[in-house]
């Protein structure tokens, strides 16, 4: 039997999900030769760890309660210390999570598992990726940090997984990884990587008025509590960035035109989100519809998208360094394109290359949600099991 330990960081709905998913394909695992063995589980105030991280594990049990406490909103430090597990509070937390890394990941190896959504994580995993461990993201702002900080965690190409930073479980990464190193230069990507903004954009195309479809998508649950943190960009532009610097992009997000669907003095630093929905966003209806409709005119479609290209001249081989110009916002694109006809809230890419230049690879489905992240977690997880003993 293949044994995996793994280590944990964050508990929101994505790793809550994931913790669920490892209970429920236990079976499924086994059966595979393969074993998940939880050591270890962070949010953002405690650790808890099993009391002999070579031999022992987080139950089943303890695992549905850590899930039951944070989907309830209280910390890890609500749990107690017994025979099976200790809890550290967040002074201890980082320390011990590099001890335990220190310990497994020359030995028995460990998969430590980042899917919160914070960039105070970026620190730890150069830590633990220095000690042995393996990496697997969901957490998008490790590779969208500084090249100093990508470079360092992409440099172990073998112990890094990152497919869900994208595109959830959608095989993005991994597509596009096979392609490169197939010598197929990848000049040009365009991409609805918002389900949120891809679901306003198709809405407002039938008439329905920007405002209203943004409270719409906020009732639906598809946007964030504060709709800004979609309507911004910046999630889009975190991923064109992973994506850029995939194809051999030297940039930082402060290289990337982002246009946002609100004006700074809009801001969630400026006007409560209440007074931005009921007075702020009205103000511009008017503005999307005439660009709607010019859009229309031209027999084309409005689309929240990311533009990756390769500025220099398209080559036949593969050339490094490449240098791309990576723009987010909205595009006009033709109506009977697979972005054109994109309908709800999945996501889509267009892949131009040397093979794919004419008709282009298309991936499309959902592109986020619980479930579906952490599934592609998941199967990044169990995609570097070769490298355990």
């Amino acid at each position: 039997m293949k044994n995996i330990p793994l280590l944990l960081m964050g508990c929101g709905g994505v790793g809550r999900q994931l913790l669920q998913h490892i209970v429920s394909c236990r079976s499924l695992h086994a059966k595979q030769g393969v074993q998940l063995r939880v050591v270890g589980i962070c949010d953002s105030k405690a650790l808890i760890v099993t009391s002999d991280v070579f031999m022992m594990e987080l139950d089943d049990t303890v695992l549905a309660e850590v899930c039951r406490i944070k989907l309830n909103g209280s910390s890890l430090l609500t749990l107690s210390n017994n025979g099976q597990c200790q809890v550290f509070s967040n002074a201890e937390a980082m320390q011990k999570v590099i001890d335990i890394a220190g310990l497994l990941g020359k030995s028995t190896g460990l998969a430590f598992v980042d899917c919160s959504a914070s960039s105070e994580t970026i620190g730890v995993l150069s830590r633990v990726v220095d000690l042995g461990c393996c990496v697997v993201l969901a957490n998008k702002k490790p590779l969208s940090s500084s090249m100093v900080d990508y470079d360092k965690l992409v440099s172990y190409t073998r112990r890094i997984r990152y497919e869900s930073t994208v595109g959830a479980g959608l095989p993005v990464i991994a597509s596009l990884n096979r392609m490169l190193s197939s010598g197929d230069p990848i000049h040009r990507i365009i991409g609805s990587l918002s389900g949120t903004l891809g679901y306003v954009m198709s809405e407002v195309e039938d008439g329905k008025p920007f405002s209203e479809v943004v409270k719409a998508a906020k009732s639906l649950g598809y946007t964030e509590p504060d709709p800004r943190d979609d309507l911004s960009g910046m999630d889009v532009a975190r991923k064109a960035l992973i994506l850029a610097r995939l194809l051999g992009g030297c940039m930082n997000l402060d290289s990337i035109n982002i246009e946002s669907l609100y004006p700074k003095e809009m801001g969630p630093d400026v006007m409560p989100v209440e007074d931005f929905l009921l007075n702020g966003l009205p103000l511009h209806d008017k503005d999307i519809q005439e660009r709607v409709k010019m859009a229309s005119s031209k027999g084309k479609v409005l689309r929240y998208v990311c533009v990756i290209e390769d500025s220099s001249s398209f080559h036949t081989v593969a050339t490094f360094p490449s240098f791309f110009r990576c723009e987010v916002g909205i595009q006009e694109l033709p109506r009977n394109s697979p972005l054109g006809r994109l309908r709800g809230s999945d996501n889509v890419l267009e892949i131009y290359s040397r093979c794919y230049n004419e008709q282009p690879l298309v991936i499309q489905g959902a592109g986020a949600g619980n479930d579906t992240t952490a599934a592609g977690v998941l199967a990044d997880i169990l995609d570097i099991q070769d490298l355990f003993p």
